[in-house]
């Protein structure tokens, strides 16, 4: 994790800004009821109240009594999957946000949990914390899993278990209509002015395209702005030819402006691990409980009965996909954690 300012969310070594555009607020504690989720059918409402954050959907999951049949027994004993969301003070869209009700955890983490839940044929009782409290409640054991952004690192796998859920994307955003398109190498970006976040990992990753560019003779010029709309509207503009930044910050941006004469798009995305490691999104339970395997293999089935793409693409992060959940997957080295 790195020092970030309050804006900012955090995942690794870099930071994830939050969108300051957008106003929200945060209860302490919110549960899958008030998501209209927990039907007697066993659907799942994903982007209830998200307010233009997701396009509303209702899902239908079947639960697996094997995979239930595997959970650890406290947790099948509860009835209940009580799911992470370190989200407090403000949230970040699209991820995790109080909704347009002033009351529903909303957002793509927390209605993942609340699928999940289903799938393992328990209640989802959704929880918000600050991002320390978040690990502390897993450690303690009043969290049983954590759905908040959490990049697998090798330091964190020495204290938890994780289920991946989602690739670990930056995105080069663009204007709508620009010839730019970025795939993953730098020397496209030769000859532009790129904006970025100063102290982050997008700001590491990109200094190193610019000095590695300078080698050859050519430039690259990165940008700073004082706040997120600032650079948006640099974007916007033409003031700049693109933004690195967190993938899905630049999504719920793009979803904002869709349509309109401001609209802007992804060119690209890069691993916010850098070059050599795609960064995996997981799930995160307390090191040796036993609930990683059958919260896996929940993913896994969501996967592959369609509801996992559904679910992505209601929030705009198809582009963040993987094929299959892994069990502790590589994470980042201790080196860069």
């Amino acid at each position: 994790m790195s020092t970030t300012t309050p804006a900012r969310w955090r995942t690794r070594a870099g930071a994830l800004v939050l969108a300051t555009g957008v106003v929200v607020a945060l209860a302490g504690c919110a549960t899958g009821a008030a998501a209209g989720t927990g039907a007697s059918d066993g659907s799942v409402t994903i982007g209830a109240a998200s307010n233009g954050a997701a396009t509303e959907t209702k899902l239908a999951v079947a639960e697996d009594p094997k995979l239930h049949d595997a959970l650890p027994a406290d947790v099948a004993r509860s009835g209940k999957l009580v799911i992470g969301v370190g989200a407090l003070p403000s949230g970040y869209p699209p991820l995790a946000f109080t909704g347009s009700d002033q009351k529903t955890l909303t957002g793509s983490e927390p209605d993942l949990g609340r699928l999940v839940a289903a799938k393992l044929g328990l209640e989802p009782a959704v929880k918000n914390a600050t991002w320390d409290n978040l690990f502390v409640g897993i450690d303690g054991g009043s969290i049983d899993v954590g759905l908040s952004n959490i990049t697998v690192t090798e330091q964190r796998k020495e204290k938890y278990d994780f289920a991946s859920y989602r690739q670990d994307n930056l995105a080069l955003q663009v204007a709508k209509g620009s010839s730019l398109h970025f795939d993953g190498v730098p020397s496209v970006l030769a000859g532009k002015t790129i904006a970025t976040d100063s102290g982050t990992n997008q700001e590491k990753i990109l200094l190193g395209w610019k000095a590695d560019l300078e080698k050859q003779g050519k430039t690259l010029t990165v940008k700073y702005y004082p706040d997120a709309n600032a650079k948006l509207l640099a974007v916007q503009s033409g003031k700049v030819d693109g933004y690195l930044g967190p993938n899905p910050t630049i999504a719920y941006q793009n979803k904002q402006d869709a349509g309109t004469a401001k609209a802007t798009v992804t060119a690209g995305t890069y691993s916010g691990a850098g070059a050599h490691l795609q960064g995996l999104i997981a799930a995160t339970t307390k090191k040796g409980n036993g609930l990683a395997k059958p919260v896996q293999g929940a993913i896994d089935e969501l996967i592959q009965d369609g509801t996992y793409a559904k679910w992505l693409h209601a929030y705009n992060l198809s582009n963040e996909a993987v094929q299959q959940s892994e069990l502790n997957p590589e994470g980042l080295p201790l080196s860069a954690s």
